[in-house]
Protein backbone atom coordinates (compact mmCIF):
# COMPACT_ATOMS: atom_id res chain seq x y z
CA UNK A 1 0.00 0.00 0.00
CA UNK A 2 1.04 3.14 -1.08
CA UNK A 3 2.93 5.16 2.05
CA UNK A 4 4.03 8.82 2.46
CA UNK A 5 4.52 11.54 5.59
CA UNK A 6 3.09 14.45 3.22
CA UNK A 7 0.44 16.14 4.75
CA UNK A 8 -1.53 19.08 4.17
CA UNK A 9 0.26 21.48 4.99
CA UNK A 10 3.02 20.75 2.49
CA UNK A 11 1.18 20.73 -0.10
CA UNK A 12 -0.10 24.34 1.27
CA UNK A 13 4.02 24.89 1.52
CA UNK A 14 4.24 23.75 -2.25
CA UNK A 15 1.49 25.78 -3.55
CA UNK A 16 3.21 29.07 -1.78
CA UNK A 17 6.48 28.19 -3.05
CA UNK A 18 4.07 27.83 -6.82
CA UNK A 19 2.67 31.16 -6.23
CA UNK A 20 6.07 32.95 -5.55
CA UNK A 21 7.25 31.30 -8.63
CA UNK A 22 4.33 32.72 -10.69
CA UNK A 23 4.83 36.04 -9.20
CA UNK A 24 8.41 36.27 -9.91
CA UNK A 25 7.46 35.39 -13.61
CA UNK A 26 4.82 37.37 -14.11
CA UNK A 27 6.75 40.56 -12.92
CA UNK A 28 9.90 39.38 -15.04
CA UNK A 29 7.68 38.74 -18.15
CA UNK A 30 5.70 42.50 -17.94
CA UNK A 31 8.90 44.49 -17.06
CA UNK A 32 11.09 42.51 -19.54
CA UNK A 33 8.41 42.90 -22.23
CA UNK A 34 8.16 46.25 -21.94
CA UNK A 35 12.00 46.79 -22.00
CA UNK A 36 12.13 44.18 -24.54
CA UNK A 37 10.04 46.52 -26.51
CA UNK A 38 11.15 49.62 -26.60
CA UNK A 39 15.04 48.17 -26.70
CA UNK A 40 13.81 45.92 -29.78
CA UNK A 41 12.62 49.18 -31.62
CA UNK A 42 15.46 51.43 -30.76
CA UNK A 43 17.69 48.36 -32.09
CA UNK A 44 15.87 48.60 -35.03
CA UNK A 45 15.81 51.82 -35.86
CA UNK A 46 19.38 52.65 -34.85
CA UNK A 47 20.75 49.73 -36.74
CA UNK A 48 23.71 47.88 -35.53
CA UNK A 49 26.44 50.19 -35.27
CA UNK A 50 24.67 53.16 -33.86
CA UNK A 51 22.86 50.87 -31.17
CA UNK A 52 26.27 48.84 -30.50
CA UNK A 53 26.19 49.84 -26.81
CA UNK A 54 22.92 48.72 -26.00
CA UNK A 55 24.07 45.08 -28.00
CA UNK A 56 26.80 45.05 -25.88
CA UNK A 57 24.77 45.50 -22.95
CA UNK A 58 21.97 42.95 -24.03
CA UNK A 59 24.69 40.49 -25.35
CA UNK A 60 26.08 40.23 -21.94
CA UNK A 61 22.69 39.25 -20.38
CA UNK A 62 22.45 36.82 -23.23
CA UNK A 63 25.85 35.27 -22.72
CA UNK A 64 26.08 35.09 -18.52
CA UNK A 65 24.07 32.20 -17.14
CA UNK A 66 21.22 33.43 -15.09
CA UNK A 67 22.46 31.86 -11.84
CA UNK A 68 25.96 33.84 -12.34
CA UNK A 69 23.89 37.14 -13.24
CA UNK A 70 21.55 36.35 -10.02
CA UNK A 71 24.78 36.24 -7.25
CA UNK A 72 26.65 38.95 -9.06
CA UNK A 73 23.72 41.16 -9.03
CA UNK A 74 22.82 40.22 -4.97
CA UNK A 75 26.29 41.15 -4.38
CA UNK A 76 27.35 44.24 -6.09
CA UNK A 77 23.71 45.77 -5.03
CA UNK A 78 24.50 44.50 -1.08
CA UNK A 79 28.20 45.62 -1.01
CA UNK A 80 29.42 47.60 -3.41
CA UNK A 81 25.84 49.94 -3.62
CA UNK A 82 25.07 48.91 -0.21
CA UNK A 83 21.53 48.67 -1.05
CA UNK A 84 19.16 46.77 1.36
CA UNK A 85 17.35 44.73 -1.73
CA UNK A 86 15.24 42.03 -0.24
CA UNK A 87 15.95 38.48 -2.62
CA UNK A 88 12.80 38.99 -4.20
CA UNK A 89 13.46 42.45 -5.75
CA UNK A 90 16.88 41.52 -6.56
CA UNK A 91 15.50 38.27 -8.84
CA UNK A 92 13.04 40.25 -10.35
CA UNK A 93 15.53 42.90 -11.67
CA UNK A 94 17.72 40.14 -13.04
CA UNK A 95 14.84 37.86 -14.45
CA UNK A 96 13.39 41.05 -15.84
CA UNK A 97 16.84 42.20 -17.72
CA UNK A 98 17.24 38.53 -18.61
CA UNK A 99 13.54 38.69 -20.27
CA UNK A 100 14.31 41.86 -21.94
CA UNK A 101 17.53 41.01 -23.64
CA UNK A 102 15.58 37.96 -25.41
CA UNK A 103 12.66 40.04 -26.31
CA UNK A 104 14.75 42.87 -27.64
CA UNK A 105 15.63 39.96 -30.63
CA UNK A 106 12.08 39.12 -30.70
CA UNK A 107 10.88 42.27 -30.89
CA UNK A 108 13.29 43.46 -33.34
CA UNK A 109 13.01 40.28 -35.58
CA UNK A 110 9.00 40.52 -35.84
CA UNK A 111 9.60 44.54 -36.96
CA UNK A 112 12.09 43.22 -39.60
CA UNK A 113 9.33 40.54 -40.90
CA UNK A 114 7.31 43.48 -42.11
CA UNK A 115 7.65 43.38 -45.41
CA UNK A 116 9.08 47.14 -46.89
CA UNK A 117 6.86 47.24 -49.29
CA UNK A 118 3.94 47.74 -46.79
CA UNK A 119 5.42 49.81 -44.80
CA UNK A 120 6.47 51.80 -47.67
CA UNK A 121 2.56 52.20 -49.27
CA UNK A 122 1.51 53.56 -44.92
CA UNK A 123 3.67 55.98 -45.55
CA UNK A 124 2.62 57.29 -49.05
CA UNK A 125 -1.01 57.13 -47.47
CA UNK A 126 0.87 59.82 -45.35
CA UNK A 127 1.00 57.74 -41.90
CA UNK A 128 3.48 59.04 -40.13
CA UNK A 129 6.27 57.27 -38.36
CA UNK A 130 3.83 56.87 -35.07
CA UNK A 131 1.03 55.28 -37.16
CA UNK A 132 2.88 53.36 -39.08
CA UNK A 133 4.36 50.95 -36.17
CA UNK A 134 1.09 51.25 -34.37
CA UNK A 135 -1.12 50.18 -37.26
CA UNK A 136 0.90 48.50 -39.65
CA UNK A 137 4.18 47.15 -37.94
CA UNK A 138 2.84 46.26 -34.39
CA UNK A 139 -0.05 43.62 -35.48
CA UNK A 140 2.03 42.10 -37.90
CA UNK A 141 5.40 41.73 -35.96
CA UNK A 142 3.20 40.55 -33.04
CA UNK A 143 1.59 37.62 -35.02
CA UNK A 144 5.46 36.80 -36.08
CA UNK A 145 6.60 37.18 -32.72
CA UNK A 146 4.43 35.61 -30.11
CA UNK A 147 5.66 31.96 -30.79
CA UNK A 148 8.95 33.23 -29.79
CA UNK A 149 7.79 35.16 -27.28
CA UNK A 150 5.48 32.33 -25.65
CA UNK A 151 8.46 30.42 -25.61
CA UNK A 152 10.36 33.17 -23.91
CA UNK A 153 7.71 33.14 -21.03
CA UNK A 154 7.79 29.41 -20.49
CA UNK A 155 11.50 29.78 -20.54
CA UNK A 156 11.99 32.35 -18.13
CA UNK A 157 8.93 30.41 -15.64
CA UNK A 158 11.39 27.58 -15.79
CA UNK A 159 14.41 29.59 -14.99
CA UNK A 160 12.54 31.49 -12.24
CA UNK A 161 14.13 28.11 -10.43
CA UNK A 162 17.61 29.76 -9.77
CA UNK A 163 16.57 32.44 -7.80
CA UNK A 164 16.83 30.38 -4.43
CA UNK A 165 20.27 31.49 -4.55
CA UNK A 166 18.91 35.11 -3.46
CA UNK A 167 17.11 33.50 -0.72
CA UNK A 168 13.68 33.43 -2.02
CA UNK A 169 11.78 30.22 -1.84
CA UNK A 170 10.05 29.47 -5.03
CA UNK A 171 8.39 26.28 -6.41
CA UNK A 172 11.51 24.15 -6.78
CA UNK A 173 13.14 25.26 -3.54
CA UNK A 174 10.25 24.64 -1.57
CA UNK A 175 10.26 20.97 -3.09
CA UNK A 176 14.23 20.73 -2.05
CA UNK A 177 13.41 22.04 1.52
CA UNK A 178 10.32 18.93 0.96
CA UNK A 179 12.95 16.31 -0.04
CA UNK A 180 15.24 17.12 2.70
CA UNK A 181 12.72 16.57 5.34
CA UNK A 182 10.66 13.60 4.16
CA UNK A 183 13.38 11.46 2.01
CA UNK A 184 10.68 11.13 -0.66
CA UNK A 185 12.39 12.48 -3.47
CA UNK A 186 10.58 10.76 -6.47
CA UNK A 187 7.04 11.58 -4.74
CA UNK A 188 7.74 15.33 -4.46
CA UNK A 189 9.43 15.70 -7.94
CA UNK A 190 6.13 14.29 -9.29
CA UNK A 191 4.07 16.83 -7.62
CA UNK A 192 7.03 20.03 -8.66
CA UNK A 193 6.48 18.90 -11.91
CA UNK A 194 2.54 18.95 -11.59
CA UNK A 195 2.58 22.36 -10.36
CA UNK A 196 4.67 23.70 -13.30
CA UNK A 197 2.68 21.97 -15.99
CA UNK A 198 -0.68 23.41 -14.20
CA UNK A 199 1.34 26.70 -14.43
CA UNK A 200 2.58 26.53 -17.83
CA UNK A 201 -0.13 24.58 -19.89
CA UNK A 202 -2.81 27.53 -20.19
CA UNK A 203 -0.04 29.56 -21.27
CA UNK A 204 1.35 27.65 -23.91
CA UNK A 205 -2.50 26.80 -25.02
CA UNK A 206 -3.56 30.09 -25.05
CA UNK A 207 -0.88 31.39 -27.20
CA UNK A 208 -1.23 28.62 -29.86
CA UNK A 209 -5.24 29.49 -29.92
CA UNK A 210 -4.17 33.34 -30.50
CA UNK A 211 -2.02 31.87 -32.86
CA UNK A 212 -4.25 29.57 -35.06
CA UNK A 213 -7.38 32.23 -34.63
CA UNK A 214 -4.48 34.79 -36.28
CA UNK A 215 -3.75 32.35 -39.22
CA UNK A 216 -7.08 32.46 -40.16
CA UNK A 217 -8.17 35.83 -40.41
Amino acid sequence: MFDTALTAADFIFLAKGAGMTIVVTIISVIAGTVLGIVFGVIRYQLGAIWAAPLIFVLDIFRSIPLLIQLVLANAFMGTILRLNMSGFTVACIVLSMYTAAYCAEIVRGGIEAVPATTRRAARSLGMTWGQDMREIVLPLATRVALPSWIGLALGVMKDSALVYVVQVTELLRSTQILITRLQEPLLLLMICGAFYFVISFPLARFGGYLEKRWSND
